[in-house]
């Protein structure tokens, strides 16, 4: 080789083509054919929204265990799972599709597949709709052929996508009131694949997640509260003062512990022992909140988003341990 002569020009002459660089790691080169594929599997994965989709696990499985005390069904529950997962990933995935042209406005959604055009509007609607055909046949077949647990997930895409994305995110400041029925809809999904009916223990779990979902929701939207209204979304942060936020989260932070209390009699001194204690450390996590917007502080919002996920975990694992154990219920002792 002549000095100066480069192993591409002398590839080129030869009409070998020339070798590509080596990437540290194994890794594929960036704008090669195994980086593209990638990028595009990631982008679809984060249409489901995964870390969204942790709430499945944490409010299905439980209900389900407490459907059938005392008995832990490994297949039944991971097929429910599964079809589950893809109801929700399909939620997901046409929220994402409907809430395009406002992820684009959101420095906290800029970054989302069809905010930075990583995937065809058409493809994911169409990934979307696939998903939940999917989810439907799943959980029919896989429960044995129970027809309320796929109707019900098909019911929560369809409230999700049509009634809470369409209508009242953009409209209300009660939006996520409302809209997060949505998120309880794995408590009834879970009871229905055991039982293929609904009892008002499934109820008691919806309404927990339900009135959890507000102060869940507007602890992020404080933090994130120039966002939603750049986007023209009438979350309460946006709306309302910071005192009437909290006052408000605590208020259905309330509600949220006392009714996961009507649990107890059905259940033993573990899962009573797990709601009073986690639920007065939510209550004060709250209240600290409240007092120090009252006072004018500087207050963190997100610590609480991350709290109110703690205490969620904390009492439907207690509720999980309660039925695989299924030690005496609290009303036995007085039968």
């Amino acid at each position: 080789m002549k000095s100066g002569e480069s192993v591409s020009s002398r590839a080129s002459a030869s009409g070998d083509p020339a070798p590509q660089p080596s990437v540290s790691g194994g890794a594929p080169a960036p704008g090669s054919a195994a980086a593209r594929i990638k990028a595009t599997l990631l982008a679809y994965i984060a249409l489901t929204k995964p870390r969204v989709i942790e709430l499945l696990l944490v409010s299905t499985i439980p209900v389900m265990l407490q459907a059938h005390r005392g008995h832990v069904d490994i297949a039944l529950i991971l097929i429910t799972v599964i079809g589950g997962w893809m109801g929700a990933a399909s939620a997901n995935s046409l929220n994402m599709v409907a809430d395009a042209d406002i992820d684009q406005k959101m420095k906290r959604t800029q970054k989302r597949p069809l905010a930075r055009h990583a995937v065809p509007v058409r493809n994911a609607l169409v990934f979307g709709i696939v998903l939940a055909i999917a989810s439907f046949l799943v959980l029919y077949y896989g429960t044995g052929g129970k027809w309320l647990p796929p109707v019900l997930v098909m019911i929560t895409i369809a409230f999700y996508v049509l009634v809470y994305t369409l209508i009242l995110k953009r409209r209300t400041w009660q939006n996520v009131i409302w809209g997060g029925a949505a998120g309880c809809m794995p408590a009834l999904v879970g009871w229905a694949a055991v039982t293929g009916t609904l009892s008002w223990q499934p109820v008691v779990l919806f309404l927990v997640v339900f009135f959890w979902t507000p102060p869940h929701t507007w602890a992020l939207a404080m933090r994130y509260r120039e966002d939603y209204r750049a986007a023209g979304v009438p979350m309460l942060p946006v709306i309302a003062s910071d005192e009437r936020v909290t006052r408000q989260m605590l208020v259905y932070t309330w509600l949220t512990v006392v009714t996961s209390f009507f649990l107890i009699p059905v259940t033993s001194w573990i899962y009573t022992a797990v709601a009073v204690l986690s639920g007065v450390w939510f209550i004060w996590c709250v209240t600290k909140l409240y007092r120090e917007t009252r006072r004018g502080a500087e207050v963190k919002p997100l610590k609480i988003f991350l709290q109110s996920n703690e205490y969620l975990a904390l009492l439907f694992c207690g509720l999980a341990v309660d039925a695989v154990l299924n030690l005496p219920t609290i009303a036995s002792y007085f039968s």
